[in-house]
């Protein structure tokens, strides 16, 4: 397929050089969802040379209506979102190599995979991977495209180790912590949206056009056509413990992560989450109850029925799953509530 990429080679900003670097490329995407099926398509189309796509999932059928990936016929089989996506992306183009690894994007996982890779792109559902993300680009230096959604609310930010600041600089004046999709639902604009921001600054990296990298925090909210774009340049801090001048790459450490933990003898994983923080247990049951979910609770904690499961929340963050013995499907239960 000769033509296969003259539109994009006809765009002076990647041009055929341009072209030429993004097939000698590999992309790592954390998370194989609503973000991460975007991610992955736009640059498969794009004819970057490798994909890896991590996920730990499987396709339900509410994903289909924003993980542009997925059909029905993969909510009947169940099939990991890792395994299904490859399966469709190698049809889109047999020309990107696709690896496909199901399971949770770990410190360690991250540590095995990260030689070769020239930019990752977050499409992760929670903050632990993120953190974990921030901590390996910067360990290894490469650069990485924070992005993230909810409701009609997005945000992207472009982070390349040494020149602009990490996540856990941007932690310390953005709350980026809040409701997930499972808590405060989503639309699939939103979605576009921030895959758009995302898909554009990975191109230029991989074209190597660094100089048109956007150096701001974007955020937008499309259902109250609200746009903002913040300079960040003054919150790198010589401090921080991730790309500081004293840098020890907290979030690498096994101490940093939610520890989970099978108690013997039960269907039930019990869940602590790495710091500890009150939860207004009023507030998520309003939330909870909104979507569907049959809460009850009384001052000290929240008893959530699931299809399956029942999630017992107590105010510290720590967690009971109650109809499981699987300790990855306890944890991907927990940051879907919690964040």
């Amino acid at each position: 397929m000769k033509d296969r990429y003259s539109r994009q080679t006809l765009f002076p900003g990647i041009g055929k050089k341009g072209q030429e670097k993004i097939s000698q490329k590999h992309v790592l995407i954390i998370g194989a969802g609503a973000l991460g099926s975007g991610n992955a398509e736009v640059l498969t189309r794009a004819g970057a040379g490798k994909i890896t796509l991590i996920d730990r999932d499987y396709v339900e059928e509410s994903n289909l209506q924003r993980q542009q990936l997925y059909t029905e016929e993969d909510v009947w089989e169940k099939l990991p979102k890792a395994a299904a996506a490859k399966k469709r992306l190698n049809a889109i183009n047999s020309d990107v190599e696709i690896i496909s690894i199901i399971g949770d994007a770990t410190p360690e996982v991250l540590e095995d995979q990260i030689k070769g890779i020239d930019v990752i792109i977050d499409a992760t559902d929670n903050f632990e991977t993120r953190m974990a993300i921030n901590d390996i680009s910067q360990k290894y230096n490469v650069p990485w495209i924070y992005g993230a959604c909810v409701g009609s609310f997005g945000m992207s930010f472009t982070i390349i180790p040494g020149k602009t600041p990490c996540l856990n600089c941007l932690l310390r004046t953005i709350p980026m912590q809040g409701m997930t999709c499972d808590t405060g639902g989503i639309i699939s604009p939103a979605v576009q949206m921030v895959i758009a921001h995302q898909t554009a600054e990975a191109l230029k990296i991989l074209a190597e056009d660094y100089e048109s990298l956007r150096n701001s925090f974007v955020s937008f909210d499309l259902w109250r056509n609200q746009y903002t774009s913040m300079k960040m340049s003054k919150a790198k801090f010589s401090g921080c413990l991730s790309c500081g001048d004293n840098r020890t790459y907290p979030y690498l450490d096994r101490d940093s992560m939610t520890k989970t933990m099978l108690l013997c003898g039960r269907d039930t994983v019990q869940i602590r989450p790495p710091v500890t923080g009150e939860i207004s247990l009023e507030q998520l049951a309003g939330q909870l109850s909104t979507l569907g979910y049959k809460v009850k609770g009384n001052p000290y904690l929240l008893s959530v029925e699931m299809e399956k499961e029942r999630m017992v929340i107590f105010k510290d963050g720590r967690a009971l799953i109650h109809g499981t013995k699987d300790l990855t499907h306890a944890k991907s239960i927990y940051q879907r509530i919690l964040g």
